[in-house]
């Protein structure tokens, strides 16, 4: 394989990451945690976008629940949105040869 044809492959493979992290954040994740209670939405980029909270949660005697549900609702969006974009990276690289570890 001559070096303009790995420059020209390197650069495609660049620029078609580029593309698939601008559609990883437009992607978006609605987790639901305490039947509903907490909702954090999140993207594959692993960007958390908001959280909503039912009023019925909030009990100011028990802030604690509360802080678990939306501590559990953060990290279950960061969670999938890494394993989506982790997924789609996978199969931009896949069948490329890279190394074991090189990989996404």
């Amino acid at each position: 394989m001559n070096i303009a044809k790995m420059m020209k492959q390197a650069q495609k493979m660049q620029s078609d990451m580029a593309k698939m992290q601008d559609e990883l954040a437009a992607k978006e994740i609605d987790i639901s945690v305490g039947g509903g209670k907490v909702t954090v939405k999140g993207n594959g980029a692993g960007e958390i976008l908001g959280i909503s909270i039912d009023p019925a949660v909030v009990d100011p005697d028990d802030v604690e629940i509360l802080e678990d549900l939306i501590l559990s609702g953060v990290k279950q969006a960061i969670e999938q949105g890494k394993e989506m974009s982790q997924n789609e990276m996978g199969k931009l690289t896949q069948g490329m040869g890279l190394p074991p570890g090189m990989g996404f």
